[in-house]
């Protein structure tokens, strides 16, 4: 049975009985369900702030792994950067002036990227700081290491050529002479052997029995063969490139002909005393650009420097040459 409420009234003093009718307890009742479900709410809150879900922690966890990662990252990035920086100056310094060529700019080298911001979609995060210089890193050291790359691609072709001209440019004795002794006259004013008169001598003079065989001290192909009893008499120019040519007087015999390309070491043909010669050599010179220089630096494949000073000492006699 229901229990009934009463209320003291003190103006009577007495007790009187207190009737609630439906509408009042439907208001209580409603206000009690309101009451429980603000709680309710300020606790899911209060929890939700305060206590992270499963779901959450597992994130958190992510988030921290990532950021460590990232860290490790730049400073992976830092080491390859610096072997970068290190691996530019040899490029700059060494290599390329070893090829002569001009160094790549600061400017080419630390060119940045224009247009819209890349990382605008990594804007926004925790950690979107962290994310978007270490993703300009990554850029910047890719931007520099292409650069980088092309230039080792620009060193490879020159290391190519070099090593072509290298073949190419005189660098051999013209006849076999170990001992030195076959070095008769060098260049500079010498006393002509007809004449008697001191006479600019544009090459060297190398004594040799007639037959003995001469050899192109370069690569290169044949550019003039001509007989005559004149002058030079029986010679051979060989074109090396680069600037460079040989000429080889007074031969006996001619054994290459015009066009034909020939090889360091090959046999052009052999020692003679024609045109204007007073005995059997070969007159032998090297022009650069057009004009006639002194052969004697040209025998570094030959000699080794104590025999270089000895074939400098020979060369610089003010004698009288051979033709």
């Amino acid at each position: 049975m229901k229990k009934s409420k009463y209320r003291y009234n003190l103006q009577t003093l007495t007790y009187e009985k207190v009737n609630v009718s439906i509408k009042d307890r439907l208001y209580r009742f409603l206000f009690h369900i309101s009451l429980g479900l603000v709680f309710a709410a300020v606790f899911i809150v209060l929890v939700y702030s305060l206590v992270d879900s499963p779901k959450e922690k597992m994130l958190r966890r992510e988030n921290a792994q990532l950021k460590t990662q990232y860290e490790f990252m730049n400073k992976k990035l830092e080491v390859v950067s610096n072997s970068l920086v290190s691996l530019q100056q040899r490029d700059d310094n060494i290599y390329r002036i070893i090829f002569e060529a001009e160094p790549i700019t600061k400017e080419e080298r630390n060119a940045g990227f224009g247009g819209v911001n890349r990382y605008k979609n990594l804007e926004g995060f925790n950690n979107s700081e962290l994310i978007i210089s270490t993703s300009k890193r990554l850029d910047k050291l890719a931007k520099q290491m292409y650069v980088q790359s092309k230039s080792f691609d620009e060193l490879l072709s020159l290391a190519e050529q070099k090593e072509k001209m290298l073949a190419s440019i005189p660098a051999i004795q013209p006849v076999a002479n170990e001992d030195l002794t076959r070095m008769a006259s060098g260049y500079g004013n010498r006393i002509h052997p007809i004449y008697k008169t001191e006479k600019m001598h544009w090459g060297m003079d190398f004594t040799a029995n007639t037959g003995i065989e001469i050899y192109s001290t370069g690569n290169g192909k044949v550019e003039t063969v001509e007989n005559s009893n004149k002058g030079y008499g029986n010679h051979v120019v060989v074109n090396h490139g680069y600037g460079y040519k040989t000429l080889y007087a007074h031969m006996s015999k001619v054994k290459v002909r015009p066009g034909q390309k020939v090889s360091r070491g090959d046999v052009l043909g052999f020692v003679g005393s024609t045109g204007t010669s007073t005995a059997p050599h070969l007159h032998y010179e090297v022009i650069k650009d057009g004009e006639k220089i002194n052969p004697v630096n040209f025998y570094f494949n030959d000699l080794s420097p104590d025999e270089f000073d000895r074939m400098l000492e020979i060369s610089s006699s003010n004698n009288q040459s051979f033709d």
